[in-house]
């Protein structure tokens, strides 16, 4: 008899312990986190509808939501396990499905596949079809261990382990933004160079991999710098200053190619990084060692 009136006090209090959390709710971050769902979900509806461009850009939308929601949680002291909850909800909507619904909806109106296809054009399409999968269930997989291994205070929030689900839905939205308004537009030109033929047959057929480059590197155990606390965020250098002011000038210049080289450079750096350290400043020091000890000649 103790040990169930024991068990029932330990239940009656997890019941007003939960009751509470979800009682108190910081409304402002929350409801920018929702906007963020809901701007994945009106790029889905625009991807159905073959606006492209304007899908990609509802999903830059909801990448801003993304950084407002956080920032303001931890400046106001209000982060929470729901909030927390909710942004990774939201992220999955938004930077999971949004982004390989918009690949494969992309690809199969410039393809147009039906079924009368090819055996080689079911092929690349199954192919299509398997990278968004991918992609999603990478999302999913690196959203959950976010959470499971996330801590709440600011000075843990310098790196990210793997690639942010942000940055990967970057990757293909801003190769997206690129081709609907910038390839396009020259290749309908009368007087339209030859390699852009060539510019747009690469991006078209190379989204594919990009989309599983990008759900690879979700999953990895690859460091990514915070980009805000790491080189925005306090004293920097004066060098700073000037990457920050070409980095204006070339969003000035065209914001589609800026869009491009940020999140494909920012998928990339890490990747290089660690080939570096892992590969090529491991494999000096056994080089030197055997030739310490080759005998001469």
């Amino acid at each position: 008899m103790p040990r169930l009136k024991t068990e029932a006090a330990k239940d009656s209090l997890l019941r007003r312990v939960r009751k509470q959390r979800l009682k108190y709710i910081t409304v402002l971050p929350s409801l920018i986190t929702i906007l963020n769902g809901v701007c994945g979900f009106a790029a889905i509806i625009f991807a159905s509808k073959d606006k492209f461009a304007i899908a990609a850009y509802m999903i830059l939308l909801a990448m801003i939501a993304d950084m407002l929601d956080g920032r303001l949680a931890r400046m106001s002291q209000s982060t929470s396990s729901f909030g927390g909850q909710l942004d990774s909800l939201c992220d999955i909507i938004s930077f999971g499905v949004a982004p390989a619904f918009l690949m494969l909806k992309i690809l199969e109106y410039i393809f147009g596949f039906d079924e009368s296809s090819s055996p080689m054009e079911g092929f690349l399409q199954d192919f299509i079809r398997v990278s968004a999968g991918a992609y999603i269930s990478c999302a999913a997989i690196r959203l959950a261990r976010f959470n499971v291994e996330n801590e709440e205070d600011e000075s843990a929030h310098m790196s990210f382990i793997g690639l942010p689900t942000p940055a990967a839905a970057g990757v293909v939205v801003s190769l997206v933004i690129f081709h609907q308004e910038i390839i396009l537009p020259e290749l309908s030109s009368s007087d339209a160079p030859a390699y852009l033929s060539f510019c747009e047959g690469a991006i078209i057929y190379a989204l594919p991999f990009f989309a599983l480059g990008a759900a690879v590197l979700m999953v990895s155990r690859i460091r990514y710098p915070h980009i805000l606390n790491q080189y925005i965020k306090g004293k920097k250098p004066f060098a700073h200053l000037i990457r920050t002011l070409l980095f204006l000038a070339l969003c000035i210049w065209s914001r589609q190619a800026a869009l491009v080289l940020i999140f494909c450079g920012f998928a990339a750096s890490s990747v290089v990084k660690w080939f570096y350290y892992k590969v090529i400043r491991k494999r000096k020091p056994i080089l030197q060692h055997v030739a310490k000890w080759e005998p001469e000649k």
